[in-house]
């Protein structure tokens, strides 16, 4: 059940790449709970599901929050510039289901706090949800909006890969 990811900013100068890397983690942490819920309903909650817990927690709570607000401060505003009807129509879709995400986020949370803790809890009803929404969200981004990207002007993704870059520190 242990998930190692790679320390440091992959592709740190093209966002797209980043982005993508991104959408990866996020597959595998979503697909990690699920593994999770099974495990603590059979097994109870040991050190392997106190360290999946806490793995799942860190990235949801601290990189994924960057990811977001990759896509909503410059990615989805670059990208409204291309005036693409289709793209503006899909970033709004995209951007109600972050809220979406945050909402199930809410649900699943305070569950992966209690088994990191060591405490057996069952896995919310939403977890399911989840995990599947994440899947389809991260797919619809790269097929409908991240592919248009490479449409931006080289400065205006320099930029993006800059703000990418300060928002972890770099």
């Amino acid at each position: 059940m242990t998930i190692q990811i790679t320390s440091g900013m992959l592709a740190e100068d093209r966002p797209l790449e980043l982005l993508y890397a991104c959408h990866e983690k996020v597959r595998r942490f979503t697909a990690l709970a699920w593994k999770l819920a099974g495990h603590v309903a059979a097994l109870g909650v040991d050190e392997q599901a106190r360290d999946a817990a806490s793995q799942i927690l860190r990235y949801f709570e601290m990189s994924l929050p960057h990811h977001h607000a990759d896509e909503e401060l410059d990615v989805f505003p670059a990208l409204r510039t291309l005036d693409d009807a289709a793209i503006s129509g899909a970033i709004t879709a995209l951007e109600a289901e972050h809220l979406t995400l945050e909402a199930l986020w809410q649900e699943v949370s305070p569950w992966l706090h209690r088994v990191a803790q060591g405490e057996v809890a069952p896995a919310p009803a939403c977890l399911a949800q989840f995990v599947a929404d994440y899947a389809v969200h991260a797919e619809r981004e790269e097929r409908e909006v991240f592919c248009a990207i490479e449409r931006l002007p080289g400065p205006v993704v320099d930029a993006i890969a800059q703000r990418m870059r300060a928002r972890r520190g770099g």
